[in-house]
């Protein structure tokens, strides 16, 4: 994972357990990466922003249904409880009990509330964490039962 943004490992590897290579290239300047990119994008490969919204595509149905039965509007606070889901999916956090993360999900939730001032993100943050969490250890069985 070295040189892989903490945050975004989590893309990489659904698209690995979808059965899809990851190409990693590691550019010298802005140049060499803006032609990489382009050269990517010509021979088809998939962006990580577009790996990324795939990804949530696959969860959405499933965490909004999961999310309304809470009475919440899951229209409303999906932009929030995803930015929640995504933070627990941090490397820098993984296999960790929660007392020991939390301070991690308040700095979060704290980055988040100062992006968007005036706006009620901590419900659906701090929910959509506790499921982004449940749901990494979700695929840490699944993956134990395989090896």
């Amino acid at each position: 994972t070295e040189g892989l943004p903490e945050d975004e490992i989590y893309v990489y590897e659904d698209a690995l357990r979808g059965g899809r290579s990851v190409v990693v290239a590691l550019a010298e300047n802005a140049d060499s990466a803006s032609h990489l990119r382009e050269m990517m994008k010509r021979e088809g490969a998939e962006s990580v922003d577009a790996a990324r919204e795939q990804w949530w595509i696959g969860l959405r149905s499933a965490e909004e249904s999961h999310y309304s039965k809470s009475g919440k509007n899951f229209a409303d606070d999906e932009k929030f409880y995803r930015l929640g889901f995504q933070a627990a999916l941090h490397a820098k956090t993984r296999c960790m009990e929660f007392d020991q993360v939390s301070g991690e999900m308040n700095a979060a939730l704290e980055d988040v509330q100062r992006d968007n001032p005036g706006a009620d993100v901590e419900e659906a943050f701090t929910r959509g964490y506790q499921r982004g969490r449940d749901y990494y250890q979700q695929l840490c069985d699944e993956d134990k039962k395989v090896a």
